[in-house]
């Protein structure tokens, strides 16, 4: 559906104030996927989007969308292309003297294609989509943040696209209503078979929606995979703190406070960290390994979520025992649960006999 290959974008090339924004980005887009991309801020991510559309031109590359390769068309040709690319913003860009009903059927009357009748129809439709449709005579000033987005929404679906863009769309909004919009997002996919692209600096939102994500830093994708895959495994430095911050809250803290060493000594705690996926998140694992190895297990902290629908827990568990009990605990779990990482060894009780 989405194809960028080799994509260079340079602001001011040639001067001293040249500024590269992105460097040989490659990458496709399924049709039906909720594709993420995600970075912090000056990464590039919003050039890459409005490169899609072709806001932006890239400097090198091309960009092809369902089949057209939109880098050689002419702006009469281009304007057409994008009547099938919508796209919704972070600050909404709504009309503040029109109705809401009259901000959806703007783009509509811009094409000219339609009466107003059947314009009129159309919005209505629409505002019943995204959930709004007893807010059609209301001003943007009479809205919630989450209902000015709904209104971007329609608008942004009011010509029929394949291809639904948004930048940053939920930044501006409280945790509740990023919530409810992206549940709004993962169901007019399924209702309009639609390709949406989420440019985002949150991993919750990676989370909640996104089939598959790439990450970008300086320009660059340096990570890119399901998004199951980069939150329980992730390679980059930079994909771990963002991991991190979504799916290990509060387990920092706890472990700034825990003596921890890299090396095992007599009578010490091995502290590992447990992650659990699907089905095993529900499972006793922790009992059972305990009984079986005769160990002791104390759980440090832990937290359940899911990534979209499948469950996934992280749980900080130490280990007491002999270090041959130990290992035989860990060994266990690496046959039981998803992943396991040793942090290292809590010699506290030891230190405290002298």
């Amino acid at each position: 559906m989405i194809k960028l290959s080799h994509i260079v974008k340079t602001y001011n090339p040639g001067t001293a104030k040249e500024v590269p924004a992105l460097r040989d980005i490659s990458l496709e887009i399924s049709k039906g996927e909720i594709f993420g991309v995600i970075g912090l801020s000056g990464a590039g991510k919003s050039t890459l989007i409005r490169i899609i559309n072709m806001l932006e031109r890239p400097t090198a590359g091309t960009v092809e969308v369902h089949g057209q390769e939109l880098t050689q068309l002419s702006e009469k040709e281009l304007r057409e292309a994008r009547r099938h690319i919508g796209m919704i913003f972070q600050s909404f860009n709504l009309l503040s003297s029109a109705t809401v009903a009259e901000n959806v059927a703007f783009p509509l009357q811009l094409a000219g294609t339609m009466d107003k009748a059947a314009i009129a129809k159309r919005v209505t439709e629409l505002l019943e989509l995204v959930e709004l449709g007893d807010k059609a005579q209301m001003y943007p000033a009479q809205l919630s943040g989450g209902q000015k987005q709904r209104v971007g929404i329609a608008r942004a679906l009011a010509s029929n696209p394949e291809v639904l863009l948004c930048d940053e769309a939920t930044s501006a909004l409280d945790p509740k209503t990023t919530s409810s919009i992206l549940e709004l997002l993962t169901a007019l996919r399924r209702k309009l078979n639609l390709t949406i692209v989420i440019i985002t600096h949150q991993m919750e939102v990676i989370k909640e929606c996104c089939d598959r994500v790439a990450v970008i830093d300086g320009g660059v994708i340096t990570e890119m995979g399901s998004a199951v895959d980069i939150f329980i495994d992730p390679k980059q430095d930079l994909t771990k703190r963002l991991v991190s911050a979504a799916v290990r809250r509060g387990l920092p803290e706890l472990l700034r406070h825990t003596q921890v060493v890299s090396e095992y000594h007599e009578g010490a705690k091995a502290v590992v960290e447990l992650l659990f996926l699907g089905p095993k998140a529900d499972a006793p694992v922790i009992v059972d390994v305990a009984k079986e190895c005769a160990v002791s297990i104390s759980i440090l902290a832990g937290n359940i979520d899911h990534i979209q629908s499948e469950p996934y827990g992280i749980i900080v568990v130490e280990i007491g025992g002999s270090r041959a009990e130990i290992e035989r605990a860990i060994n266990e779990f690496k046959q039981r649960v998803h992943k396991v990482e040793v942090l290292g060894y809590d010699e506290r009780k030891q230190l405290s006999e002298f």
